[in-house]
């Protein structure tokens, strides 16, 4: 049978004092809605349902090209009961398997779904609870089990005698796993007798209790997967476990990280065996380092490709591909469309924008290069400018192979200099430069002897 995961995602998070839905806030560069989402994926739902509510587009559109993603309105939010309902009523019922998780806790790990869906398999269960045993269990409901195991009641907090409170010390996460067909035949039972007057799933457990039906629970050793997030402290506090968790699984895999603390690497981020990643190093979207590189210290790179053996010191990378024995910084901005060839080097206060740098060549201090071809073997001289963009349109600039480009030149595009060229220092090239010739544009130096030493004697003379 297909297994159905249902992630609850409606609610305003008002903790969050923001404009956003709490579910789109970030945790370690993707929305927390998303981290449960991919859990589920991990864990083999075949059928994900995002229960949308408050700021409902914005959350859509997070999973704009997911397929296997759908999302169903909870228009009112009358409580998690209400919100089951709504996807029973939008997709005509549930068949298998049918996990409740929530957008706002990115902590759950696809094994933990994975045992809750196999436990309610092999026991039959019409529904499964996620418990934990938190070190203060105040505020949570309080799991009474009978003899046998099995559950019989979840008992909330405040309904707990003194010595529950003591005693019961199992709660409940939140998360269930029903079995679909009597999930969709039971769920309008759940009535709304209870101060706030919504509907709560919690009451499910009570229903197939009194049915007969078997309930239990799946007690979860690690608690925190079970934290949800409610305000940006408590934000800050899932980053930092999710960042602890990701960088401990890349060390076993043969990453070395100075201070684990002081590196974050996204969820979909690959490094290889024998890479160095250093402080203040942050890797994000859909970058992947490769092995024997150094990353690092005070380098962030979002959708980089870094093949093996590169260095890339204190910069700022987007959307650019980097091949093998490649040097880059310190202090290097590479945007978007920026390839780096093998062996090629970016070195010290260096721009390069959607622009290829050849095999070999070198910009390796003080320059911008946009919007440029650049053949192998080229060394740019510091202080070196495509002029790339004339208040309007962006023109290319073409280099080619074994070309020296002396300090302060300005190459005014479009532009094409040839094989093996030479640009005298402090040119101004505003026309192509044929193959082997020297480009010189400057004006002829005048020295007028001991004019300074004059000016000087004036001055004096003024005060």
């Amino acid at each position: 049978m297909p297994i159905n995961a249902i992630v609850l995602a409606a609610g305003e998070g008002t903790r969050m004092k923001s404009r956003h839905p709490k579910v789109a806030h970030k945790l370690l560069d993707k929305p927390l809605v998303w981290w449960t989402v991919d859990a589920a994926r991990k864990a083999g739902a075949d059928r994900i349902i995002v229960v949308v509510g408050n700021g409902a587009d914005e959350v859509r559109a997070i999973f704009a090209n997911d397929a296997d993603v759908e999302c169903v309105e909870q228009t009112e939010r009358l409580g998690t009961g209400h919100a089951v309902r709504c996807v029973r009523d939008a997709i005509g019922g549930f068949e298998g398997p049918t996990v409740v998780l929530y957008g706002d806790t990115p902590l759950v790990k696809p094994e933990t779904i994975k045992s809750l869906v196999d436990e309610t398999r092999e026991h039959h269960n019409a529904c499964t609870v996620l418990t934990m045993r938190p070190p203060n269990p105040t505020g949570y409901g309080r799991i009474k089990r009978a003899d046998d195991g099995s559950v019989l009641a979840i008992v909330e907090h405040k309904d707990c005698t003194p010595e529950e409170q003591e005693t019961l010390t199992e709660c409940n996460s939140g998360m269930y796993c029903f079995c679909g067909g009597r999930l969709t035949a039971n769920i309008d039972k759940i009535g709304t007798n209870n101060a706030q007057g919504e509907y709560y799933l919690t009451d499910m457990v009570d229903i197939f209790v009194g049915m007969g039906e078997p309930v239990n629970a799946l007690l979860v050793e690690d608690y925190t997967q079970m934290l949800g997030v409610n305000s940006r402290f408590q934000l800050a506090t899932a980053a930092k476990l999710m960042q602890l968790r990701i960088n401990e699984r890349l060390m076993d895999e043969g990453v070395t990280m100075l201070d684990p603390n002081q590196v974050w690497v996204g969820a979909e981020v690959t490094v290889g065996r024998d890479t160095e990643l250093l402080p203040q190093t942050m890797l994000w979207g859909t970058t992947s380092v490769g092995e024997d590189c150094v990353i690092g210290p005070n380098t962030r790179l979002t959708n980089v490709q870094v093949a093996d053996g590169t260095s890339v010191e204190e910069t700022v990378g987007y959307d650019t591909v980097i091949e093998s024995g490649v040097t880059v910084g310190p202090r290097a901005y590479l945007r978007p469309g920026t390839h780096l060839l093998e062996g090629s080097h970016v070195g010290t206060h260096v721009e390069i924008k959607n622009s290829t740098i050849g095999q070999g060549s070198k910009v390796p201090h003080l320059s911008y290069i946009g919007d440029t071809t650049m053949g192998s073997g080229v060394n740019i001289g510091a202080g070196s400018i495509t002029c790339n963009y004339d208040g309007k349109h962006k023109s290319p600039t073409t280099i080619g192979n074994d070309v020296f480009i002396g300090s302060d030149t300005m190459m005014v595009a479009p532009v094409t200099i040839g094989d093996g060229a030479l640009v005298g220092a402090s040119s101004c090239i505003t026309s192509d430069v044929p193959a082997n010739a020297l480009a010189l544009e400057r004006s002829r130096q005048q020295v007028i002897e001991g004019w300074a030493a004059e000016r000087r004697k004036r001055m004096q003379e003024e005060d």
